[in-house]
């Protein structure tokens, strides 16, 4: 019975455990089924607007998901993401299930119910969701909207306002438009269908005192365009009885020339041109108002839409119209953002619009399904109709004086909101965003909510009473739209809110209000020298580029909406970049229509279009972009181009010499400035011309090469004798001929001659060359621009050397042909020049050869190292060395080192220093140079007048402070004349130094920077002009020493000859370098001889700091004696008492014979040892009795100096020492003269 009832047992629990194993994989199977079947949930974004949800909301997602959406938009728009719903298994880190938020800047991870009503803007047109769960605990997941918003105008088209002054849509103030006497203007637009209105304007442009100055629309006779108040039917160009404005875009450009007195139309591909000679000469006044659609009540505006409206100041042909694309922008009005003002709601973006982004290809990726599911889910990817965007992007910053640190626009709202109702957290997410829009609804400001977050919270103690009560905490964003300026303050908001409590649903209660405006970005440096002022949030600050007044950085400061709190993006340097191209792009923008250029503005341009044209490789594009620049620049007045006009001419010149083109020629042709550069061939010349004329329908000049143009402005005929006469070597590098043509004469202002220039200014050059004296005449004509009835022409070209460098007007060389009348005027001119109607830009032409010229900068800078090296040696070995220096002609020699030193290491480091390109840095090295130049000038001549003191001049009282008079005036006068020269520069030292490019070669090629002086008048007078006086006076002394030592030694030597020679050569050597004779070389260096006195003087005067250091220190016995007491050991050191004289008997015994080897500053006594003011109080001295008959050498200390100012004087005139001395004295010891008169005693016995 027991085995029956286990069997039974058995069997039935068997059988159990094979059920419950069937129905576990059967779940089993269903699970990895539900896992799996949403694995596709990976699709493509690109409709305007959808909603998108995790896989089976509003159920909980399945475990083990991995999901991506990819939303994406066309250029032009971002995308904002707003989460309806969010509920995610929330961990720390969201390690587990998460949302992954990919923005285009930094990704964040999202879970729990944080992200719920709250939206996220992209950075860019693409925004990537991923999402992730892991293999327990679902949630119900996440439902998301999203939308793309226009921020370019490209993107939108306007609708055209109906009614003016409501929502005008207008030109922005900051667009200035230029008087007009032609302009091209193009726009699309289309009118609805349902209107017959045949009476209407697309748009009117008016004065102040709303006279109207340029409309186009249509009444019953047709379309017209009204200028001036002159009404120009545009008969057979547009229908007259049918629209040509239909429901679809239709693109029209108008073209008008008050010269011509015709209208040009294009339209459908077709040109037509209409005559209306009642607008002939009229002119539209600028600094109007243009508006889109009608500016009266009187006449209808076009009742649809208009996209693209651009306008130019100039004139375009058929050829033109019919090719002009999307990226050719407006000069004066562009359909960009920035040229307009124009309210929201006369906005409206499409997705075909001629000129905007294109939609992306919808993906081809099905979206999230849940088939397998069956019915236990339905992921949903729906699109929507276009809904508003909750929050906008770069929100207007206002006029508002906000306090400190406030931002003003936006304000964080947190409140406790209490619950006696068992609702979720969604329905009082709802109840509560109701509310608040409720209660701002018809407020006096303008406010809106957005981004709504709620969260469960306790209350306070006094409520915790009720169990039933569950309390809220939510966290809001007020925006506030000032628009009508008025200040909202914080308090006015939590009253409004307060007084509202009792407006909230039955059943929920205000606890809590807490209103603070979110805070500005502070100010702070980032980047360093890039400075951010305190900047409102979603306000995008702009600076200037570091070192530059024309390329900007930017800077915005975002509003963080996971917190509401401000926070600065990365700053925009894009545009302080190096690359060529892109700065001439920004500076093309920086001067075009509509720019208020100052003079300061177009200096730093030129300087900027200086550095480029100079140091990068120039093709034919770029060329056209500076040509075009300046052609800008050329539209200001006299007044503000008058600082730069030199330094433009100069790079327009050097523009036409290096840039690139292929073929025979090459033109660039703009408003105001037209370029042409023909290839010659030198040994095939048979002459060649140069015209331009204008063209046909458009502003800029047609440019023709060896062609007769009857309607030329102006053009240069050149002879075929024009290459003979010159050298071999120019006619080598001759390449091309450059020909400028000048419409505006603003750069050629002549401050002497302010005569009225009454042509236009046409320029030709050879090369780099210039070419005079020939033997037949270059022919110039050129179109007046004004008719002359009393014609008395005067041909002149543009001379820079007169007014100071500044140029002037020069009639030199030219005559007026008899063929000139009242409308043109003929030149014939011997001479071609660089500029101008005939200009030189370069003084004289090069006449080194590059190799040449690569050897003296070779030559130049080893030198100048070596100079510097010895210099220092120099200066350390009697700075080391206290007995070396105890007399005044070492102490003048340590001067002159420390001049030489400094100013080889400033002229080495010059280059370095001016590649950083800082202004300021480069005036300071240039003004060091100069000085440390002038003072080693001035310590050479110090050193002729202590000879002359020694030598000629007898002196019997001593001078005192004898060093320290002579480094007032060695170095003092250098300073004052630095000085004089930087107050007359009148605060603009700019103007005196500076970088100039030095060494080009003869075809404008190469060539560094170099900070050195500009101004011509300063480099002759203080430069040219200073050293020749002290070359003068170094002359002079050095022939007075000479004679000195040559009249000495001849008396008493009993040297040979030869060895009489060679000590008097010594002498010379020694002497030459010493006070700078070799600088001389620079006044020698002309015609033939310029090359072998260039290559003379820049190695022995790249080298005087080495010759100084040979002759006048390596070469002194005392100092030789000095080096190997305290350097050398062994048997080369020497003990200390070895040759230092205690006694003046032994000086006079140990003075050696070498009068001509050193008689300078620090060498006089090479080969023997001085006098010290140590050993007098040991040697014998000399004074002078009662007796004026005779002089007595006296072998006792004399007890009858005097004392004057605590020093001694002596009392006896050295001449006559020296002829006692020498009764004293070995015959052979004829050194010994020197050693009086350069010795201690002798600085101490001479007087001022």
């Amino acid at each position: 019975m027991m085995s029956h009832v286990s069997e039974m047992w058995c069997y039935h629990w068997k059988w159990k455990l094979q059920h419950c194993l069937c129905l576990f994989t059967t779940y089993i199977i269903c699970m990895q089924q539900a896992a799996h079947g949403c694995y596709d949930c990976r699709t493509v974004l690109t409709d305007s607007s959808g909603i998108f949800t995790s896989p089976c909301f509003p159920s909980d997602y399945p475990n083990s998901q991995a999901c991506k959406w990819i939303i994406r938009a066309p250029h032009g728009f971002i995308i904002q993401l707003t989460f309806i719903d969010f509920d995610i298994e929330e961990a720390p880190g969201c390690i587990y299930d998460s949302l992954t938020l990919d923005n285009g800047e930094s990704p964040m991870n999202l879970c729990g119910i944080t992200a719920k009503g709250l939206s996220y803007n992209s950075t860019g047109n693409e925004m990537i969701v991923s999402f992730k769960s892991d293999f327990s605990i679902q949630k119900k997941g996440f439902n998301a909207s999203y939308v793309r918003i226009a921020v370019s105008l490209r993107n939108q088209k306007v609708i055209i306002p109906q009614v003016p002054d409501i929502d005008a849509v207008s030109v922005a103030e900051t667009v200035s438009v230029p008087e007009l006497r032609q302009f091209t203007l193009c726009f699309e637009a289309t009118k609805g269908n349902s209107d017959d209105n045949d009476d209407w304007k697309v748009f009117s442009y008016t004065d102040a005192l709303l006279t109207e100055l340029l409309s186009f629309g249509k009444t019953t006779k047709g379309h017209f365009l009204s200028i001036s108040g002159t009404q120009c039917i545009l008969k057979n160009a547009l229908p007259r009885n049918a629209e040509f404005f239909t429901g679809t875009f239709q693109q029209l450009c108008v073209v008008w020339d008050s010269f011509s007195g015709t209208i040009g139309i294009y339209a459908k591909s077709t040109y037509h041109v209409v005559s209306c000679p009642e607008i002939f000469d009229k002119v539209i006044p600028g600094e109007g108002r243009l508006v889109l659609g009608s500016n009266s009540n009187e006449v209808s505006s076009l009742n649809g839409d208009i996209y693209n409206f651009r306008l130019w100041n100039f004139t375009m042909n058929a050829q033109t119209l019919a090719n002009l694309s999307c990226d050719v922008k407006g000069n004066i009005v562009d359909w960009e953002n920035e040229f307009w003002s124009i309210p929201t709601s006369a906005l409206k973006a499409e997705n075909n619009l001629s000129c905007g982004s294109y939609l992306i290809p919808s993906s081809s990726i099905e979206p999230t399904s849940c088939a397998n599911l069956g019915s236990l889910c339905q992921a949903t990817v729906n699109a929507t109709t276009p809904t508003p965007p909750t929050v906008t992007t770069n929100m207007p910053d206002t006029n508002r004086n906000d306090k400190p640190n406030n931002g003003g626009l936006f304000y964080r709202i947190s409140i406790i909101v209490s619950s006696s109702n068992p609702n979720s957290v969604s329905k009082v997410h709802d109840v509560v965003a109701e509310w608040l829009n409720r209660t701002f609804q018809n407020w006096n400001y303008t406010v809106y909510v957005v981004n709504i977050s709620i969260h469960p919270a306790s209350i306070r103690e006094g409520a915790r009473q009720k169990r039933s009560i569950k309390s809220f905490s939510a966290l809001a964003l007020l925006v506030y739209n000032a628009t009508n300026n008025i200040n909202l303050e914080e308090e006015d908001i939590r009253q409004k809110l307060i007084s509202n409590n009792r407006t909230m649903e039955e059943g929920y209660q205000l606890h809590t209000v807490d209103v603070d405006p979110v805070e500005k970005c502070l100010a702070e440096e980032n980047p360093p020298n890039y400075f951010w002022p305190d900047t409102r949030p979603t306000v995008t600050n702009i600076t200037f580029c570091h070192g530059s007044s024309v390329q900007t950085a930017s800077r915005t400061c975002y509003l963080g909406l996971q917190n509401y709190t401000s926070y600065w993006g990365q700053p925009d340097l894009r545009n302080c970049t190096e690359n060529a191209a892109d700065i001439a792009n920004q500076l093309l923008n920086l001067t075009g229509e509509g720019q208020q250029l100052t003079s300061d503005k177009v200096n730093d341009v030129v300087q900027k279009l200086k550095k480029i044209v100079n140091d990068e490789e120039i093709d034919e594009s770029l060329g056209s972009t500076v040509v075009t620049i300046f052609s800008n620049i050329l539209t200001s007045s006299d007044s503000v181009l008058a600082a730069s006009s030199s330094e433009a001419l100069k790079t327009i010149d050097a523009l036409a010499l290096k840039i690139h083109f292929a073929g025979p020629s090459m033109t660039i042709s703009t408003r105001n400035l037209a370029l042409g550069v023909s290839s010659i061939n030198s040994t095939s010349f048979k002459g060649g011309s140069f015209s331009v004329s204008p063209q046909n329908n458009a502003s800029d000049f047609q440019i023709d090469f060896d062609k007769d143009q009857t309607s030329a402005f102006a053009s240069v005929v050149l002879p075929p004798s024009l290459l003979k006469n010159l050298s071999q070597d120019e006619f080598e590098v001759i390449s091309r001929a450059q020909f400028t043509f000048f419409n505006k004469n603003g750069l050629f202002q002549d401050a002497e001659n302010p005569a009225n220039l009454t042509s236009f200014v046409v320029a030709c050059s050879i090369g780099n060359l210039t070419i005079q004296d020939l033997q037949d005449y270059v022919k110039v004509t050129i179109k007046h621009t004004k008719i002359q009835e009393d014609p008395k022409p005067t041909c002149v070209f543009w001379d820079m050397n007169k007014n100071g460098g500044n140029g002037g007007w020069n009639p030199a060389g030219c005559q007026v042909d008899a063929e000139s009348n009242e409308n043109e005027t003929v030149c014939l001119c011997n001479h071609l020049t660089h500029f101008g109607v005939l200009m030189d830009l370069q003084r004289t032409v090069t006449q080194i050869d590059p190799q040449n010229t690569k050897v003296l900068t070779f030559i130049t800078y080893i030198g100048c190292g070596i100079s510097a090296i010895f210099s220092a040696a120099t200066l350390l070995t009697y700075i080391a060395f206290e007995k070396l220096r105890r007399d005044y002609p070492s102490k003048i020699l340590m001067n002159l080192s420390t001049a030489l030193l400094f100013l080889n290491l400033i002229f080495l480091l010059d280059g370095w220093i001016a590649s950083f390109d800082i202004d300021g840095l480069c005036i300071a090295v240039a003004a060091l140079l100069h000085f440390f130049l002038l003072a080693t000038f001035t310590w050479m001549g110090l050193e002729a007048v202590h000879m002359y003191i020694a030598l000629v001049k007898v002196f019997n009282t001593y001078i005192r402070r004898y060093i320290l008079k002579f480094c007032i005036v060695g170095w003092g006068l250098p300073a004052l004349v630095i000085a004089i020269v930087l107050a007359s520069a009148n605060t603009n030292a700019s103007h005196v130094y500076g970088k100039e490019l030095y060494g080009r070669s003869a075809n404008g090629q190469g060539g560094d920077d170099f900070c050195w002086i500009k101004n011509e008048v300063v480099f002759y007078v203080t430069c040219a002009g200073y050293f020749g006086i002290m070359f003068l006076m170094n002359v002079a002394m050095f022939i007075v020493v000479m004679v000195q030592i040559c009249g000495r030694n001849g008396k008493r030597t009993n040297r040979s000859l030869k060895e009489e020679i060679l000590r008097n050569l010594r002498s010379v050597v020694s002497l030459t370098f010493l006070l700078g004779m070799t600088w001389g070389f620079a006044f020698f260096a002309w015609g033939p001889l310029t090359l072998p006195f260039l290559y003379l003087f820049s190695i022995f005067n790249s080298l005087q700091g080495l010759f100084i250091f040979v002759f006048h220190c390596a070469m002194k016995e005392n100092v030789q004696k000095q080096w190997r007491r305290h350097l050398c050991c062994g048997r080369f050191r020497l003990a200390d008492n070895s040759d230092w004289s205690k006694t003046a008997t032994n000086i006079i015994k140990k003075s050696s014979d070498n009068l001509g080897k050193s008689l300078s500053s620090s060498s006089i006594g090479s080969n023997s040892t001085y006098l010290t003011s140590k050993s007098k109080s040991t040697t014998n001295t000399y004074c002078k009795r009662n007796s004026h008959t005779e002089n007595v050498f006296l072998d006792k200390p004399s007890s009858k100096f005097a004392q004057e100012d605590g020093e001694q004087t002596s009392i006896i005139p050295v001449h006559q020492v020296i002829d006692k001395v020498k009764g004293y004295c070995n015959p052979h010891s004829d050194n010994f003269y020197k050693n009086i008169i350069m010795s201690d005693t002798f600085s101490r016995s001479t007087k001022f």
